[in-house]
């Protein structure tokens, strides 16, 4: 369902400086899109993330390729992929939302794992735990309408070690995995989708000084 509400009709202003950056992002974008268009399969890309648990508390330690950028970045700011013609990570300090959402699911599923081997007692010594989405930068980019923008697979594993001279009890481990998947709630958000409801309002000011807006709005 979507609704569209404007209070009279939205005068379209540059913002400064906005021209450039269209120019430069159509710069940036152009060879890539070309290239997905000439070849495909290089367009597609396997994101991932891991974190690691220890003994010592409930928690989970990011690892992923980004690790380096978010520990020096004052903040946590999100970007364009290099596959989307934004700068390398590592460079920029400018995270891919698409990481971004599997370092959360690896620091959520990591986190309830722990809680709940806590609560079962097993003691897990150390482990990895590890998120792969897989992307299609054509549907992201718009070069193919019929490519999906979103992940079309994810896969999330977790490896762990128990304590020395502890048996691996299988009927343990299983209800781990399932209490970790049940309790999660970053991959429970994943699996089954929200309800979810999309809003953009822009607001402005016409030659006459009046205040115009026009806002969109739809539930998915």
């Amino acid at each position: 369902m979507s609704h569209n509400h404007s209070h009279e009709a939205a005068t379209q202003t540059s913002a400064p400086g906005g021209s450039s950056q269209a120019t430069n992002l159509r710069t940036a974008q152009g060879p890539i899109k070309e290239q997905y268009k000439s070849s495909p399969d290089s367009a597609l890309v396997t994101l991932c993330s891991s974190g690691s648990l220890d003994s010592a508390s409930i928690t989970c330690a990011i690892n992923g390729p980004n690790a380096n950028a978010v520990k020096d970045a004052h903040k946590k700011v999100a970007g364009l992929h290099p596959m989307a013609g934004g700068p390398e990570a590592e460079v920029s300090g400018e995270l891919c939302s698409g990481d971004m959402l599997l370092e959360a699911l690896v620091a959520c599923a990591g986190v309830t794992l722990k809680s709940v081997a806590t609560a079962l007692q097993v003691p897990i010594r150390k482990g990895e735990v590890r998120a792969e989405g897989d992307l299609d930068f054509k549907g992201v980019l718009g070069v193919d309408k019929n490519a999906p923008a979103g992940f079309t697979g994810i896969r999330l594993a977790f490896d762990v070690e128990l304590d020395e001279g502890v048996e691996v009890e299988e009927a343990k481990i299983e209800k781990l995995g399932k209490l970790t998947e049940r309790y999660c709630t970053v991959l429970q958000t994943i699996a089954k989708k929200p309800e979810i409801v999309v809003r953009v309002e822009a607001k402005g000011e016409a030659e006459s000084g009046i205040e115009r807006s026009a806002a969109w709005v739809e539930k998915l």
